[in-house]
């Protein structure tokens, strides 16, 4: 039986259709609360035996249809939106652990992941240890007998590396554990963590998938048998996606193919670009046949691979190289630290995903100080690449 808290998985028939018609663009359900019948129709309805919905905060339509979106474009048994892609992360966290867990954390994760599965999650009794999943022997090494999670990105953030999520899984399936994937910068057109073994896929909705700079949101996906108590953690917590967003949301899906597919193909074209730049130290994108990840890349996303629409490159001077540039371009490249929207902009990784870390702890990580990660839009490749170009030249007066 489904959760009481469980949004109904059918609902056609609600509202009632006082009309032969019907809208062909979804409604917008801005209401907090549904009016009931009777005391037997809301024990039914909480109860998951009525399809419909009584409190928006454990369930309404315009939620329960971006899910269901989403859970077909990942081919997952089920799915949930959240608020942000954090407290997708956190359901994650608070459904599979408990008092006692140990989590694995790649070192490589998005810093916000990393203070949450390593700092809040402590304060729940939930331990965690931080390894380089780049090394295959690193996470078996590390693996503890209550070890319950090892957190991962496909794509990471900002360096655009590449994880082995197949072979991660495998290990995680050997040992009694479970693999809960970030899969923002890969996106599910892309990669479906879950049909190579993952037992969690997490997806910020902010980015790519809704693609406008308009919204917060998040998904989870995961298996049948683990999810009884997701719903329920997700009303309690507080998670719930606004009706608007999830709107807005659902909206932004439908271009989804199409936005990917140029900004993917323009990404590559910049990488190629700027590979050729004597101003650029380093250029880090899987799709070049000259990056470390190539091979990796085509085994996840096949061949040729679309590696997706980051771009990371290191520019001479450092610091002051990175502001140099960021100042030659900033009319025609936003600096926005986010990513994934229809125009391309870029973000400094040091002053801002990273600024917590120390110099040294920087460096361990490959992060220079002038490092531009670069969030490739639908514009014309050749236009994106001479915004490039002016920012490059005044690097080399």
């Amino acid at each position: 039986m489904p959760s009481p808290h469980e949004p109904a998985k059918s609902r056609s028939d609600f509202p009632p259709n006082s009309s032969a018609t019907r809208p062909h663009s979804p409604p917008i359900y801005l209401s907090s609360v549904y009016e009931c019948e009777s005391p037997d129709q809301v024990n039914a309805l909480l109860g998951g035996s009525e399809p419909g919905y009584v409190y928006a905060r454990d369930g309404h339509p315009n939620a329960a249809r971006l899910a269901e979106a989403c859970r077909k474009l990942h081919d997952a048994p089920r799915a949930a939106v959240t608020n942000s892609g954090m407290s997708a992360l956190a359901l994650a966290m608070v459904t599979a652990c408990k008092a006692g867990d140990h989590v694995l954390l790649s070192k490589h994760l998005y810093g916000r992941t990393a203070a949450l599965f390593a700092g809040e999650a402590a304060r729940l009794g939930i331990s965690a240890t931080v390894v380089d999943t780049f090394d295959p022997a690193a996470p078996a090494a590390a693996w503890q007998s209550n070890t319950r999670l090892l957190v991962v990105e496909t794509i990471t953030n900002p360096l655009v590396r590449l994880n082995d999520i197949p072979t991660l899984a495998a290990l995680c399936q050997a040992r009694g554990g479970e693999l809960l994937v970030d899969n923002t910068l890969a996106g599910p057109l892309n990669f479906r963590p879950l049909a190579h073994g993952a037992a969690w896929v997490v997806e910020s909705l902010t980015k790519i998938m809704n693609g406008h700079s308009d919204v917060l949101l998040g998904l989870l996906c995961g298996r049948e048998e683990r999810w009884e108590r997701v719903p329920g953690a997700l009303s309690t917590w507080g998670w719930t996606a606004p009706p608007f967003e999830c709107w807005l949301a659902e909206r932004g899906l439908a271009t989804l193919p199409l936005r990917w597919r140029a900004a993917s193909q323009n990404a590559l074209a910049v990488a190629q670009f700027l590979a050729r730049q004597p101003t650029v130290k380093q250029v880090l994108f899987a799709g070049l046949s000259s990056d470390p990840d190539y091979a990796l890349a085509k085994k996840l996303f096949g061949d040729p691979p679309a590696t997706g629409t980051l771009v990371a490159f290191t520019l001479d001077g450092g610091w002051a190289g990175a502001t140099r540039f960021i100042a030659a371009v900033r009319e025609r490249i936003p600096f926005c630290p986010s990513l994934g929207e229809l125009h391309t902009t870029l973000s400094h990784p040091a002053s801002t995903s990273h600024r917590g870390l120390s110099p040294e702890e920087r460096t361990a990580l490959g992060i220079d100080d002038g490092l531009i990660r670069l969030s490739v839009g639908v514009e014309d490749a050749a236009d994106v690449i001479a915004r490039l170009q002016l920012g490059l030249s005044d690097l080399g007066n």
